[in-house]
C-alpha cells in the first residue's frame, strides 16, 4: 500500500512459495479485517490467489463474530476500528483461541503501539503504508511458525530442548520452567526455541531475524528486542534469568555468571 486510504499496489510479482494447508488437507483460513472497504477487498483477492480461504470484516465487532463463525487459523488485523480497537478484538480472539496467528496492520508508528499488540499476544506486526507482497510474506512465515491445535491434540511428548529447568517440546510445542507451564505465541516460541539449540552461543539480531523471521522484506531489527522483552518476562520472570543480552553482540541463553 502506498498510502493510507488507497489500496496498496504491488511494486513486484508476490513472491511464489508454498501456501501451507491444514491438517485435513484443506487450505489455511484467513480473517482479513480492515474498516477500509477496498484495502479489505484487495487483500482477500490476493490472498485466495495464493491458496488460502478467505473472510472479510470491516468493524471490531464483525471480526468477532466472524471468527466465531469461520474459525481461522490467522487474522490480519487493523488497529484502528471504528468500535472495538484492535487490541479489545485480539484478546476476545485469544479468549476462544490461544493458538489463532494474529498480523498486526496499524498505520500509527509508535513504539507504544507496537509493544502492545506483542504484549497482548499479536504474532507479527506491519505499519503502514506497506506492500501487498510483504503481507502474503509475513503470513507465510507466521503460519510455518504457528502449530494448529490439530496437528498436537494429544500428542505424545517428542523431541525434548532441555537447559538448568527449561524444557521445550519441539512437536507438541509446551514450554516449562521447572513444573510451570509457559504459554507462549508462536514466535515467542520460535525465538527460544533458537536460543535453545544454540545454549551459550551468542546470536545476532540479523541471525536471529535470518532464522525466525524467514524470508522476511525489511523487517526491522528492533523486533529481536520487542520479543526478547516479552519473552524474558514470561520465562524469566520470578526466576533465574537464562535470557541473556551481550551488550553490542546479541542474545544467548546461559545462567548468570
Amino acid at each position: 500500500m502506498d498510502r493510507p486510504g488507497t489500496p496498496p499496489q504491488t511494486a513486484a510479482p508476490i513472491p511464489r512459495g508454498e501456501t501451507p494447508l491444514r491438517p485435513d488437507g484443506t487450505s489455511v483460513r484467513v480473517l482479513v479485517v480492515d474498516d477500509e472497504p477496498d484495502l479489505a477487498d484487495v487483500l482477500s483477492t490476493v490472498l485466495r490467489g495464493e491458496g488460502f480461504e478467505c473472510r472479510v470484516a470491516h468493524s471490531g465487532s464483525a471480526a468477532v463474530r466472524e471468527a466465531e463463525a469461520f474459525a481461522p487459523d490467522a487474522v490480519v488485523l487493523d488497529v484502528m476500528l471504528p468500535d472495538l480497537d484492535g487490541f479489545a478484538v485480539l484478546e476476545r480472539l485469544r479468549r476462544a483461541d490461544p493458538a489463532v496467528a494474529v498480523l498486526f496492520l496499524t498505520a500509527r508508528s509508535a513504539l507504544e503501539d507496537r509493544v502492545t499488540g506483542i504484549r497482548l499476544g499479536g504474532d507479527d506486526y506491519l505499519t503502514k503504508p506497506f506492500h501487498l507482497e510483504e503481507v502474503v510474506v509475513r503470513l507465510r512465515g507466521l503460519l510455518r511458525r504457528t502449530s494448529s491445535p490439530a496437528a498436537t491434540a494429544g500428542a505424545a511428548p517428542g523431541r525434548q530442548l532441555v537447559f538448568e529447568d527449561l524444557r521445550l517440546d519441539e512437536d507438541t510445542r509446551e514450554v516449562h520452567r521447572g513444573p510451570d507451564r509457559i504459554e507462549l505465541t508462536a514466535t515467542e516460541f520460535e525465538l527460544l526455541r533458537l536460543l535453545a539449540r544454540t545454549p551459550r552461543k551468542v546470536l545476532s539480531k540479523q541471525t536471529i531475524l535470518a532464522e525466525v523471521w524467514q524470508q522476511d522484506l525489511g523487517r526491522d531489527a528492533h523486533v529481536v528486542e520487542l520479543y526478547i522483552s516479552y519473552l524474558r518476562r514470561k520465562v524469566d520472570a520470578g526466576r533465574t534469568p537464562l535470557i541473556h543480552t551481550v551488550r553490542g553482540v546479541g542474545y544467548v541463553l546461559r545462567t548468570p555468571a
